[in-house]
């Protein structure tokens, strides 16, 4: 089956569609070339968001599933801007997020990880960029987790990023990681990423932005197309 695609990508820097040792694509990976499209007025007018009606606590992923108490494991923060491939900021972006829980569990019933679910962390946020397109989240540190790719693999830390624009060619789902993760070098999703574009997907300490005696805080910043795009997460 054929793909269509919007927009070209920098394959120094975006993973490949067929990565073997990611056994998944093997199976999911377009076994024909894609047909690219050009942009026409209905992707570069459509879809927007509008009044998009996010709540108040939707960013808190503390405190927004919080039945009996605070969520278990270390509180973190997520923040960064998000710009276009000019460096401008870009307003008004639909930011959502989702994760495993600090014991590495999913609230999905596809995860059958041997790890305990937290009833006061649902794993799943959402935000607006700001005038300067600023974005914040407050979260828990996921929890590494097996999943069966090869012998003994594990991912690492990390959390499930969606974002959509001002029009669907500004559309991006992707991942963030952490520095100084040791599984880092045994992940295939993360090494089916060439090399340019990995220091791109991990977050660095933000000491300036953390909340003394709550939570460390972790910047990650995003650009949508052109040059030093963030890596996209294809399959």
């Amino acid at each position: 089956m054929s793909q269509i695609i919007y927009n070209s990508f920098d394959r120094e820097v975006h993973p490949p569609y067929l990565t073997p040792e990611y056994k998944s694509t093997v199976l999911r990976a377009p076994q024909k070339p894609l047909v690219l499209l050009k942009q026409s007025l209905s992707e570069l007018t459509g879809p927007v968001f509008g009044d998009f009606n996010v709540g108040p606590l939707d960013n808190d992923l503390t405190k927004n599933t919080a039945k009996n108490g605070e969520p278990l494991g270390e509180r973190i923060i997520v923040h960064g801007k998000v710009m276009n491939e000019n460096g401008q900021p870009m307003p008004h972006t639909l930011i959502e997020i989702w994760q495993a829980n600090a014991a590495g569990r999913y609230v999905h019933k596809v995860d059958q990880h041997e790890a305990p679910l937290d009833p006061n962390f649902l794993g799943a946020g959402r935000c607006i960029t700001d005038a300067e397109g600023n974005y914040k989240f407050y979260t828990i540190k996921p929890g590494a987790y097996p999943w069966g790719n090869h012998y003994n693999a594990w991912r690492p830390n990390h959390i499930h990023f969606s974002l959509f624009g001002a029009n669907i060619t500004n559309r991006l789902v992707t991942q963030m990681y952490f520095q100084g993760d040791p599984l880092l070098q045994y992940d295939p999703v993360f090494l089916s990423v060439p090399p340019k574009g990995r220091d791109l997907l991990i977050s660095k300490f933000d000491l300036s932005a953390t909340e003394p005696s709550f939570a460390l805080a972790y910047r990650f910043d995003f650009v949508l197309r052109g040059y030093k795009q963030t890596p996209f997460e294809t399959l």
